[in-house]
């Protein structure tokens, strides 16, 4: 059984944040949630809020189906980063000149399984 959750528009870069995520990739959930707890970056406090929403999704869709599932037996099956929409903001510049600043965004989706 496998449950995902699905973060748009977080205001990181996917590079950031795919540093962080690359921790976590084929973990256990507790160890997962230990790593970025622990993690001192930014971005893992919303990768940590994410994966605490696929967990609450894949107990859900276990009490629908009426089964139990411990947090021993969760695994996170797939993680995915990808680039959200840039915006462009102008920097003014030496000598009448203008500099453009992207600033990036992101798109994070993580997808929690049991072993079977």
């Amino acid at each position: 059984m496998e449950a995902r959750a699905l973060k748009k528009h977080i205001r990181s870069s996917p590079r950031k944040m795919r540093l962080v995520i690359d921790l976590i990739r084929g973990k256990k959930v507790m160890d997962a949630l230990n790593i970025l707890h622990n993690s001192p970056q930014m971005a893992a406090r919303t990768a940590e809020m994410v994966l605490k929403s696929a967990i609450s999704n894949l107990n859900n869709k276990a009490a629908d189906a009426e089964e139990r599932i411990s947090d021993g037996d969760m695994f996170v099956t797939a993680v995915t980063v990808d680039q959200g929409p840039t915006m462009k903001r102008i920097q003014p510049a030496p000598m009448g000149r203008a500099f453009r600043v992207r600033k990036r965004s992101n798109h994070l989706t993580i997808v929690v399984g049991t072993k079977n």
